[in-house]
């Protein structure tokens, strides 16, 4: 009896957020431990699934990182990085498409029906969905790598409420027609806003943002944020994160989440609890 009650107890707790996301747009950039391990990958699309059914509309961003490496190194060309990002030039870029379009791209969307629900693979070059503009980190040219300039949401709103759940590639399109690799990050942050989104949710492979005694900071504001920047005790590959998750929620996003994407269902966790499982950041 006690272990139905807890049951019970779980869906109490779930309800008041699940009123308040129905109808919402929440932004879910899906990448790390929770796209390599089974379990987490099966746990993942049963929480997309859940989301689709009680009416709210996810919209899954994916990286491949990884996978574009593999691919590269059976090609036999070596991957090279400047300030974190990959250098891309038109041989590269190729298999950047055909990874992150075609190959894990088609995964998630198997993935998510396989788990009862609908899916529709989206590049970001389809319907010059995510424009951009040529990085040029420190005035060096590192090839086909954009920054977001602009996003067109109309095929992202039409898949969705069609009834799918829209699954993108990051790929984005120049002014010249040219297609950019682009930081999966970036790619959904810009996403969210274009949508008016309810939230945008990073998956990753730590525990959320740590203070300065490594202990999980469950809650940021936009100003604590920064200022925990400044003084170096948001550090490393956690800053562009917290970077991305500000700009989103200074442009109108009301919360930004960065979420352990180890854990299992940790998107409902995180969504429907009053705990979480990562941090979450607001105005």
């Amino acid at each position: 009896m006690k272990t139905l009650t807890d049951k019970a107890e779980v869906l109490i707790e779930a309800l008041p957020y699940m009123r308040r996301f129905v109808d919402k747009t929440i932004v879910i950039k899906y990448g790390g431990a929770a796209m390599k391990d089974e379990a987490l990958r099966h746990s993942f699309a049963v929480d997309v699934v859940l989301l689709k059914h009680i009416g709210v509309r996810p919209v899954i961003v994916h990286g491949g990182g990884p996978q574009i490496g593999r691919t590269l190194e059976q090609v036999g060309k070596a991957s090279e990085f400047v300030d974190g990002l990959r250098v891309t030039d038109d041989e590269t870029m190729g298999v950047v498409e055909m990874v992150l379009g075609g190959k894990v791209n088609r995964e998630i969307v198997e993935l998510i029906q396989r788990g009862g629900g609908q899916a529709l693979g989206l590049t970001g070059n389809d319907g010059r969905m995510i424009q951009v503009e040529r990085k040029r980190p420190g005035d060096r040219d590192i090839g086909r790598v954009g920054t977001v300039v602009a996003v067109n949401p109309a095929p992202i709103a039409a898949v969705a409420e069609s009834g799918f759940v829209p699954v993108i590639a990051p790929i984005g399109v120049s002014e010249e027609g040219l297609t950019h690799n682009v930081n999966a990050d970036e790619a959904a942050g810009a996403i969210a806003v274009a949508l008016g989104a309810e939230k945008l949710v990073l998956l990753t492979d730590v525990e959320g943002v740590l203070d300065g005694e490594g202990k999980l900071v469950a809650d940021l504001d936009l100003a604590t944020a920064r200022a925990a920047i400044e003084s170096g005790v948001i550090q490393g590959g956690m800053i562009p994160k917290v970077e991305c998750c500000a700009a989103v929620v200074e442009a109108g996003v009301p919360r930004a989440h960065i979420v352990d994407g180890r854990a299992r269902h940790a998107l409902l966790l995180e969504i429907f609890t009053d705990g979480g499982v990562g941090t979450l950041l607001t105005r």
